[in-house]
C-alpha cells in the first residue's frame, strides 16, 4: 500500500508525534508498504491516510475524504484531543466521524470515546528500542524529569516536591527538555540558581537523555494530560520506576493498580512518593516489579504487530 502519514507542524524540537511517525514508517516500510510522512495531505494517489492528531490534522483529513472517499482513513488521538479537543472543537469530533479507525495509544483512551466510537478503535503502546539497563548512582537519589517544559506537563512538580524534603536528605532532580517560551526559561534559571539540588540540562540528544534516564533512581510524569508518554514506554524498557500523576494518559500505560500515583498538583504526596522510593526498599522493588510486568506492551515488536493487525483488518474492509 501507499501510505501518507501526516504529523501536523510544531513548535517543539522533535516532538512526540515526530518521533511516533518516524518509529511508524519504519514499521511501515517493514511490512512492505511505501510511505511518506507530511506535515499536510495535499493530494496524491495514496491508498491510506494515517492522521496523528485529530483537530490540528483535520484540513488533511477533509481533504482526503473528499479527494479519496473509497480510501480508508486512520486517524491516531494524542492526549489534548482525548482530553481536550474531542469535547470542545467542531473539527475534532468531526475527524473522528470522517475515520474508517481510531488509534489511542493507552487503554484508558477507549474510555472517553462513545461505543459507537470504540468499535472502530484500536490500542496501539507505543515501544522504545532502548537496550541500557538500569543502574542508578549510590551517592544521591536521582529523580529524572524528561519532555519539553510545557504547562501541559506541570514541568516543576518535581522541584517543588524538592523543597518537601529535607535539605540533608542525598537527593537531586535532573530535568532535561527544551524551555518552550521566556517564562518556562527563566523559571528554570531561577530553580537552577535557588536550589544545587536541582539541575536543568535543556535539550540534549536521545542518547544523552536514555542515559541520564538509566543512572536514574525514579522518572516523574507529572502531566496534566497524556495521550500515552513515550518516555514511560523508555523507563519500563530500561527498569526505572516511575512516579505518575494519576491522570487516565498515566493510568492507561502503567495500569490501575500500579502502586506509584500521586494526585495531579501535588507537590506534598509527590515528596512522600519520593522519599519512601528512597529509604523503603521494599516498596521501591515492589514499584520497580510493576513496572516490568507492563514492559513487554511496550517492545518494538508489539507495536509493529499492533500496526500489522490494524492494516490487515483495513484491507479486508476494502475487500467486502
Amino acid at each position: 500500500m501507499k501510505i501518507a502519514i501526516t504529523v501536523p507542524a510544531s513548535a517543539v524540537p522533535r516532538s512526540g508525534n515526530q518521533h511516533t511517525a518516524a518509529r511508524w514508517t519504519g514499521f511501515l516500510r517493514e511490512l512492505g508498504h511505501r510511505v511518506r510522512v507530511v506535515t499536510e495531505w495535499r493530494g496524491g494517489g495514496d491508498d491510506l491516510l494515517l492522521a496523528l492528531h485529530a483537530r490540528k490534522s483535520f484540513a488533511s483529513i477533509r481533504r482526503f475524504s473528499d479527494q479519496r472517499p473509497a480510501a480508508p482513513l486512520v486517524v491516531a488521538l494524542t492526549g489534548t484531543d482525548l482530553y481536550r479537543d474531542i469535547r470542545t472543537n467542531a473539527e475534532a469530533r468531526q475527524s473522528l466521524g470522517l475515520a474508517a479507525r481510531l488509534i489511542v495509544l493507552q487503554e484508558e483512551g477507549l474510555r472517553e470515546l462513545s461505543a459507537f466510537l470504540r468499535r472502530k478503535t484500536r490500542i496501539v503502546y507505543q515501544s522504545s528500542d532502548v537496550t541500557l539497563r538500569h543502574a542508578p548512582g549510590r551517592s544521591r537519589f536521582r529523580v529524572a524529569v524528561i519532555g519539553h517544559l510545557r504547562s501541559e506537563k506541570d514541568p516543576f512538580r518535581a522541584v517543588q516536591a524538592l523543597y518537601r524534603l529535607d535539605r540533608s536528605a542525598p537527593v537531586e532532580v535532573v530535568q532535561i527538555g527544551a524551555a518552550l517560551d521566556a517564562e518556562m526559561r527563566a523559571r528554570c534559571r531561577a530553580w537552577t540558581k535557588r536550589d544545587p539540588r536541582y539541575r536543568w540540562l535543556g535539550s540534549v540528544s536521545h542518547g544523552t537523555t536514555m542515559r541520564c534516564l538509566a543512572s536514574s533512581h525514579v522518572l516523574v510524569v507529572s502531566s496534566v494530560m497524556e495521550g500515552g508518554a513515550n518516555v514511560i514506554c523508555e523507563a519500563a524498557r530500561i527498569g526505572v520506576p516511575v512516579l505518575a500523576s494519576r491522570v487516565p494518559g498515566n493510568v492507561g500505560m502503567l495500569g490501575r493498580d500500579y502502586p506509584g500515583y500521586f494526585p495531579l498538583f501535588d507537590d506534598r504526596a509527590l515528596a512522600r512518593l519520593i522519599e519512601r522510593c528512597r529509604t523503603d526498599a521494599s516498596f521501591y522493588k515492589r514499584l520497580r516489579g510493576r513496572l516490568l510486568r507492563r514492559r513487554a506492551l511496550f517492545a518494538p515488536g508489539a507495536e509493529r504487530a499492533a500496526l500489522k493487525r490494524l492494516l490487515q483488518a483495513m484491507q479486508a474492509r476494502e475487500d467486502q
